[in-house]
């Protein structure tokens, strides 16, 4: 029993003191977490710099752009080809891919050698045996009357523009075929297909073997967008921000990039790092000063770094008594599969040994454990300076992101990770250790490059196919010029209608006289009440006009009406204001005072004087009852009666629309249109009274109310109307009527949106065709969604967070649709807006006579103030439908109420005037 103890002691005492031996010895090739996490910040540097379009030239890292847009999502199916091309051997693969509920892929295929004389040869015969292998795979397979897609797997450095497309930067490993490098492979294979008129195959793909890698292992995990070969070579692949990649047009989405991490260090960077014996094989390498990272690492090399190392240790008398065999001299006799071999765990010792003894060493037991040492140093710093670079990816993805915390999955492959027993458990653990704030998996790829190739272009497949879907359901909202046109001339058209005796009472746009006949002169004054109803907020305001300096002060408060009232009677809505005034002129300290008020009514009514207004109809969701048809002056003054507390001059009721053309108007004399672009939609302009037949009299000018909301209620604009106006029409308040507003103003546009959505997700085209709760439910998508979607600074992270409000899982692909529908939506009502405005500054050009015509339009409302793009469009779209008006945009400040005291003081102005003469 002590003989058993006394034995133990001393093998770990050997042990013990051969690994200080060896760790002193190769002590440059320990690496400290101090020094992986510096790797670590200049890897993520040398990225940076590939990813620049002015520093790529120049960068060791080149960052290629792959053009792979997209990862699996789990819809793919149908049936695809790949080919791959690469290796000592060429494979030809059909991939079924099934949805049935879950995921599933079925595989055959067929190897292929690939001789040194094709191999070597003429380009244009490489490509002619690729074509008669993928022939014969089809013949044998019964493929040869089926239209197949086909991703092809080409593991050389390529310059790619476009996923179908790749021009060879050069050869590596045997391939030498002479008249290709510098010219499009896609191109070469297709051209060689040709012959084979029973074949037809569309390549849809060409895929480096790292982005297979990661494609592959992303059709089992969503989360995977890493992907990481260490096996012969090593590189890694990773999903980058669109927004971040220089080389490539467009910031929307993200796109794999092939970092070709394995000349990481070609610049010199890693020169602290490099060993002498680094130095070494480097200098005897087929490629001296080229991939110096991935001679660091990659299976190709490890063996060979042991060889040296062992040779040199032999020589300083460390190993085997200084003596040394020839076997030993002879470059490449130690693969990595040996190194793999010697680190086994249980019987490494005996693999040492006996791979020693084979190379015509006689290694004692302290050799061998000395030798096994520096197996593990070797493999042990290779995974090391992975796990650095591979922290350094997964940190610019939790960056990218802006998350405290990334969860991620990395798809590994390669030899060298795969049968090297110690390898992944080394790798992991660091990796773990440098990035503490990413929970990260490691998935190994099944069948790789061959398989992510068909994956691949199972998703450009997918992709296209889904495109144009979507291409059709968005080319429903692009109108033509010619379009535009039409619909300026319609409205011409309807305006003449509205504003003739004889044919008023058909027309859609009611061309409403609101009897306000002048402008703001500058020598209004006083003190005014001003009443603002036109939603479900009501404001009562205090307005002091000045005269002489133009200015204006305002006090005021604001009252809510809760939807019983909206929707109760007209004499509770009454009452209610009536009351919100008591409450304001309480506490402003003026009661009994009796002011000059003008009333904000911003709902279709036909006026017979200035402070008389019978209402057509209720718009945006009132629905108060015994009021269409009645004076809502005389209903609000009856509700002061009723009161019985105050009483007030009512001088004025107007339309918001109006006030907004008043407020502009007293800032500038050319102001003579007023638009509102908000939660409704309206446009009002002073108009000649020769051309107003419902009013008696021809001289001077009275603003008309146009109410153009109800444009098209004639079915004039159906040509127009798409599937999803006509459901936000049929699920409204009030069927039928103000189409045009449903078209363009804020209230309906984020429900336009809405319906798109349900329909995309129903066809499968968004959020993996699964419509949530949220989604079904009417009014949820806001239309400040849409101006917050489009906005240029919000990147696609912040897109996918607004749309987890509204409880809708989407991916990045989900969220760059749905801001493409936001924008085809928002961009059509712009274009309406735009060529109903140019109709009446046309109108407005001809009526005076002129041959150019100058001004001022006074705008209001949320989606013309907070659409980051609504309001060029509209400019954009009237110069080019009136090209003969220069036309200025003026947004007005509070045009309900301002609007309404400069209407109110206007209007005592006038009746002072008439009054006087």
């Amino acid at each position: 029993m002590f003989a058993v103890h006394l034995m133990a002691f001393y093998f770990t005492k050997l042990k013990e003191d051969q690994i200080k031996k060896v760790d002193r010895f190769l002590y440059h090739m320990r690496l400290s977490d101090e020094t992986l996490l510096d790797i670590m910040a200049r890897f993520q540097a040398e990225m940076q710099k590939g990813l620049g379009k002015d520093t790529n030239p120049t960068a060791s890292v080149k960052m290629l752009p792959t053009f792979v847009r997209a990862i699996p999502d789990g819809s793919e199916n149908g049936e695809f080809l790949s080919l791959d091309l690469g290796g000592s051997k060429f494979r030809v693969l059909k991939v079924q891919v099934s949805e049935e509920g879950k995921r599933n892929v079925q595989m055959e295929s067929q190897f292929y050698p690939t001789p040194n004389e094709i191999i070597r040869g003429n380009g244009t015969e490489l490509f002619e045996y690729v074509a008669d292998c993928l022939a014969d795979f089809m013949k044998t397979k019964e493929l040869t009357q089926k239209k197949l897609p086909l991703g092809l797997t080409f593991s050389f450095p390529c310059k790619q523009t476009k996923l179908e497309e790749g021009v060879l930067l050069s050869w590596t490993k045997k391939f030498k075929a002479r008249g290709v490098q510098g010219t499009d492979v896609v191109s070469s294979l297709t051209n060689a297909m040709r012959k084979y008129k029973d074949l037809d195959v569309d390549i849809l793909a060409l895929v480096n073997d790292t982005v297979g890698t990661m494609m592959t292992c992303a059709y089992d995990d969503p989360y995977c967008e890493v992907g990481v070969i260490i096996g012969t070579g090593t590189n890694a692949c990773y999903m980058e921000d669109m927004s971040n990649i220089e080389l490539v047009e467009g910031d929307e989405g993200r796109m794999c990039i092939n970092t070709e991490w394995g000349a990481f260090g070609d610049d010199g960077a890693l020169e602290d790092i490099r060993t002498e014996f680094d130095q070494e094989l480097d200098l005897g390498s087929l490629n001296p000063g080229k991939q110096l990272f991935e001679k660091m690492i990659s299976g190709l090399y490890l063996g060979e770094l042991v060889r040296l190392i062992l040779l040199k240790m032999a020589k300083a008398g460390l190993l085997f008594g200084g003596e040394k065999s020839s076997a030993l001299h002879i470059k490449g006799k130690i693969e990595t599969r040996h190194v793999a071999a010697m680190e086994k765990y249980k019987e490494g010792l005996a693999n040492t040994r006996e791979i020693l003894t084979d190379l015509g060493l006689e290694p004692s037991e302290a050799d061998c454990v000395a030798v096994q040492h520096v197996c593990t140093i070797v493999s042990f710093r290779s995974a090391n300076l992975c796990a650095a670079a591979l922290a350094a990816i997964l940190t610019r993805l939790r960056e990218n992101k802006k998350l405290v915390r990334l969860r991620t999955t990395v798809g590994m492959d390669g030899t060298l990770y795969k049968i090297h027993p110690q390898y992944p458990k080394r790798l992991h653990k660091v990796v773990r250790k440098l990035v503490p704030n990413c929970d990260v998996r490691f998935l190994l790829s099944e069948s790789g490059s061959t398989k992510g190739a068909a994956m691949v272009t199972a998703v450009a497949s997918r992709v296209q196919a889904q495109r144009k879907q979507i291409d059709k359901v968005l080319a429903l909202f692009r109108l033509t010029r010619e379009q535009l046109v039409g619909i300026r001339d319609k409205m011409r058209v309807e305006l003449e209608y509205g504003l003739k005796r004889d044919t008023h009472p058909l027309a859609t746009v009611k061309m409403l006289p609101t009897y306000v006949c002048g402008m703001p002169d500058g020598t209004e004054k006083g003190k005014f009440l001003a009443l603002d109803l036109g939603g479900t907020n009501f404001r009562v305001l205090l307005v002091k006009i000045r005269s002489g300096r133009r200015s204006v002060r305002m006090y005021n408060k604001i009252f809510t009406i809760p939807l019983e009232i909206m929707q109760g009677t007209g004499e509770e809505l009454f009452d209610h204001i009536v009351q919100c005034i008591a409450d304001f002129l309480d506490y402003m300290g003026l009661k009994g005072a009796q002011l000059p008020l003008g009333f904000t009514f911003s709902f279709p009514c036909r006026q017979a004087s200035i402070d008389k207004g019978t209402l057509i109809e209720w718009t945006k969701g009132f629905k108060a009852t015994d009021c269409e048809g009645e004076d809502v002056v005389d209903m609000l003054r009856e509700a002061i009666k009723r009161r019985n507390e105050f009483d007030l001059d009512i001088v004025a009721v107007v339309n918001d629309t109006v006030g907004t053309m008043m407020t502009c108007g007293y800032e500038d004399r050319n102001c003579e249109v007023g638009l509102i672009a908000g939660t409704g939609s309206n446009m009002c302009y002073m108009e000649e009274m020769r051309n107003i037949e419902l009013v008696e009299g021809d001289e001077g000018k009275m603003c008309i109310n146009t109410e153009w909301g109800g444009f098209g209620d004639n079915g004039c604009l159906d040509d127009i109307r798409t599937q999803y106006d006509k459901e936000v029409d049929e699920g409204s308040l009030n069927p039928g009527k103000q189409r045009y507003e449903k078209m363009t103003s804020g209230m309906y546009l984020g429900e336009i949106v809405r319906q798109i959505l349900i329909d995309l997700t129903k066809q499968g085209l968004l959020f993996r065709g699964r419509i949530s709760e949220r989604l079904r439910t009417r009014g949820i998508f806001e239309t400040k969604f849409l101006s917050q979607i489009e906005s240029d600074r919000l990147a696609l992270l912040q897109v996918r967070k607004i749309l987890q409000q509204l409880g809708l899982d989407s991916t990045c692909e989900d969220s760059i649709v749905v801001k493409e529908v936001c924008g085809a939506v928002s961009r059509r009502a712009a274009e309406l807006y735009g060529a109903g405005l140019a109709a009446v500054v046309e109108k407005r050009r001809e009526d005076q006579g002129f041959e150019h015509l100058k001004i001022t339009v006074g705008v209001d409302g949320t989606l013309y103030k907070l659409h980051p793009h609504f309001s060029r469009i509209l400019q954009e779209t009237v110069k080019e439908l009136a090209p003969r008006c220069d036309v200025t945009f003026m947004l007005s400040e509070d045009g309900s109420g301002k609007g309404a005291a400069l209407i109110t003081a206007v209007a005592k102005r006038l009746q002072q005037a008439r009054r006087e003469n």
